[in-house]
């Protein structure tokens, strides 16, 4: 921005002096710690590999590599927006952990990209074939950090959550929409996650006014597909009650894929309910009391009869029962009506990451369809066509899935290290934004860090040693 800060002094203290130096001070040395992540789990290579640069290379000042971790680091640092680039532009940990060059070369050039670079990066990453890549590097980031806990062993089982996440976006980008149950202008991704790690596998982009089972069938199948042969041998599904369709229940059912979703009630589900809907006699117990019942159902539009649990409770204070529906494709002799019941509900955790993305990544989906109106600062000899905002919002929210994977592998490791849970908010607070000193001496660096976060750096390096990464 250009100013400089004259000595202030407070007063509340007289004895303290407030200015500013040339000193390489850094608010991010976490940078530092998910570049290594990102070094050692090999994904930046493996997504430059198989990615179209269209860019002539005689003008290209930052490769598309250190654009890919200049995206990815903002956004696990907190920097949302590609304009923060612009204010971290001398910053001494973000140039070191996002440039592909080693030794002080990364100090020495003209430091981050600019804001309009990581646009047109974004740009070419929203094109057709490079976004099949980058979304297919979020399932191989979480499926090589998981081998790389296990000692490169696969998980024998998973259980996969999809759910719709609605992203509240303002201004008018193309496709999002006001949807009414949400009372807001939103975008309406479908995300998929692993259940028992937390890890994102995918998510795409849909407009605000879809329904939540809106292309459903095609994502779950291809996640599915992609995570047996990266990570796991068996796949299973929980979805809520907006998805389970007849095509996707048939799909499923035809693919061998087990599932338990919730069920939305109907007048036929309600005349099965009715005569199971009674209190036994006796007096109420002080604690509520719950009673699952076995249902054989089928829909008008099924295919067949399914295996449905009705759940009949009650609550504190009301007269009358509540009661819900589970259908599942497993048998009575794979999992009782308890067992179920119980997989479900661990729904709350996937629903917990979720949240986590949407609220800690924060991802900005600020993408419109304008055309470009000037060329190096002059007026372009032909009108230029507009970008695929669409496509580059969907990159914007790919890569804070990227993000969330690199940070979720690093706190997985201090929750290991220190045998406490850690939320994303408390290791970017704790661990990856601290005061930092960058010191140069010939030609080797030193970045002390703040006393605060030294001992959280001190349990988590370790434990990133230990993990065994390797290629598939």
């Amino acid at each position: 921005m250009g100013e400089t800060l004259s000595p202030v002094i407070p007063g509340f203290n007289r004895s303290l002096r407030v200015e500013s130096r040339a000193d390489r001070l850094t608010g991010d040395p976490g940078a530092v710690v998910l570049r290594e992540i990102l070094e050692r789990s090999g994904i930046v290579s493996w997504m430059t590999a198989r990615m179209k640069d269209p860019r002539s290379k005689v003008d290209v000042t930052h490769d598309l590599a250190s654009l890919i971790r200049t995206s990815v680091l903002l956004a696990a640092q907190g920097w949302r927006d590609h304009d923060d680039a612009d204010a971290l532009r001398h910053d001494p940990a973000f140039r070191l952990a996002t440039s592909s060059a080693a030794g002080l070369t990364p100090l020495e050039g003209r430091g981050l990209p600019s804001q309009p670079t990581l646009s047109r990066c974004t740009a070419i990453m929203a094109e057709p074939a490079n976004l099949k890549v980058l979304r297919e590097a979020v399932l191989e980031l979480a499926a090589r950090g998981i081998r790389a806990e296990r000692q490169g062993k696969r998980l024998p089982s998973v259980t996969l959550d999809v759910d719709s996440a609605p992203i509240e976006v303002h201004g008018h980008q193309p496709r999002a929409e006001w949807n009414g149950h949400y009372n807001a202008r939103i975008y309406h991704p479908l995300i998929t996650s692993i259940a028992e790690t937390g890890d994102m596998l995918d998510a795409r982009l849909r407009a605000g006014n879809v329904g939540t089972a809106d292309g459903a069938l095609d994502v779950i199948l291809d996640v599915v597909d992609r995570a047996r042969q990266a990570f796991c041998d068996v796949a299973m599904l929980r979805i809520d009650a907006g998805f389970p369709s007849a095509a996707l229940l048939a799909g499923l059912d035809a693919r061998g894929i087990d599932y338990v979703s919730r069920l939305r009630a109907n007048p036929v589900l309600d005349r099965l309910a009715e005569p199971l809907m009674k209190r036994p006699p006796g007096r109420r117990p002080a604690e509520p009391r719950m009673w699952l019942y076995e249902l054989r159902y089928q829909a008008d539009s099924w295919d067949k009869a399914r295996r449905v649990i009705l759940v009949v409770k009650e609550r504190d204070g009301d007269l009358l029962l509540d009661r819900f529906f589970l259908v599942t494709s497993l048998s009575w002799t794979t999992k009782t009506r308890r067992e179920v019941l119980a997989h479900y509900r661990e729904r709350g955790k996937a629903e917990g990451h979720m949240g986590e993305l949407k609220d800690v990544l924060a991802p900005a989906l600020s993408s419109t369809n304008r055309a470009k109106s000037h060329l190096r600062g002059k007026l372009p000899k032909s009108r230029t066509p507009a970008i695929d905002a669409f496509g580059c919002n969907e990159v914007r929210l790919l890569t804070a899935c990227l993000a969330y994977e690199v940070m979720h592998i690093a706190r997985r490791a201090m929750a290991t290290a220190t045998g406490t849970g850690w939320s994303l908010r408390r290791l970017r607070e704790r661990v990856l934004r601290a005061g930092a000193r960058l010191v140069i001496s010939g030609r080797r660096m030193v970045l002390a860090l703040s006393s605060a976060a030294a001992p959280f750096w001190a349990a988590l390096w370790p434990r990133l040693n230990a993990l065994h990464w390797a290629d598939p």
